[in-house]
C-alpha cells in the first residue's frame, strides 16, 4: 500500500470510528440533565468522549493531507489554499475538543469556536472539491465526494445541529460516513481511479 493510501486508512478508520461515535452518544443513556454541557455523559464519560472525538478529527486531518498529496486537487493554488485551510479547520476542531473540556459540568458552551471551524471546514472543502473536479485526475462518483463534504456543512449539518441533540448526531454521523468513504477511496485507490485488469493482447496472425 501507498503512503496515500495508508493514510486514507487511518482517515476511514477515524470516519467510522466517528459514525459509531455518533450512535453511541444518541443510544446512551443520560447520566445528567440536558441542560448540562456533558450531556449524555458524567464528567469523566465527557473527558474520555472528547479525547475520543480528538483522535478522530486529528485523523481526519491526516486524510485531507492525504487527499492533497494523491494529486487529485491537481497543481492549482485553489486546491492548495482548500487543502491547507480544510486541514487547519479539522485540527481546529481537535482543539476545540479540548478546549471544551473546561466546560463540563457546567452550562457554559463554546458552540461558537465549533461553529467557526465547522464553516471553516465546509468552505475550505469546497474549493478542494472544485479543484478535484477541475483537475479530472479522479474519476466516477468519487471526484465528487471531496465537495459533497464541503456542501454537506451547510446542508443538512448545520441545520441539524440546531434542531437539538438527537438530530445533530445523525447528521455528524453521515458527514463521518463520508468522510469514511473518503478514506475508503484512497486506501483501494490513491488515484482515484479504478483499477482494471490488463487488457487481452491481440493475437499474432
Amino acid at each position: 500500500m501507498s503512503r496515500d493510501g495508508g493514510l486514507g486508512l487511518i482517515g476511514m478508520c477515524a470516519g467510522v470510528a466517528g459514525v459509531f461515535a455518533g450512535l453511541v452518544w444518541i443510544g446512551y443513556p443520560p447520566a445528567v440533565d440536558d441542560s448540562v454541557y456533558s450531556y449524555p455523559f458524567t464528567a469523566t464519560g465527557f473527558t474520555i468522549a472528547q479525547v475520543v472525538l480528538t483522535i478522530r478529527d486529528l485523523g481526519l486531518a491526516v486524510l485531507l493531507i492525504a487527499l492533497g498529496t494523491s494529486g487529485a486537487v491537481g497543481r492549482s493554488w485553489l486546491g492548495r489554499i482548500g487543502i491547507a485551510g480544510s486541514v487547519l479547520a479539522m485540527v481546529g476542531l481537535a482543539a476545540m475538543e479540548i478546549v471544551s473540556l473546561a466546560a463540563k459540568d457546567s452550562t457554559d458552551t463554546v458552540g461558537a469556536g465549533y461553529g467557526l471551524a465547522s464553516i471553516a471546514a465546509g468552505l475550505f472543502l469546497i474549493l478542494t472539491g472544485i479543484a478535484v473536479l477541475r483537475a479530472k485526475t479522479w474519476t466516477g462518483w468519487r471526484r465528487y465526494l471531496p465537495l459533497a463534504l464541503g456542501i454537506y456543512v451547510f446542508a443538512p449539518l448545520t441545520p441539524g445541529i440546531v434542531a437539538g441533540f438527537g438530530p445533530g448526531q445523525v447528521v455528524i454521523a453521515g458527514w463521518m460516513l463520508l468522510f469514511a468513504i473518503l478514506g475508503w477511496t484512497l486506501a483501494e485507490s490513491p488515484s482515484g481511479r479504478a483499477t482494471l485488469p490488463d487488457a487481452p493482447t491481440r493475437a499474432a496472425r
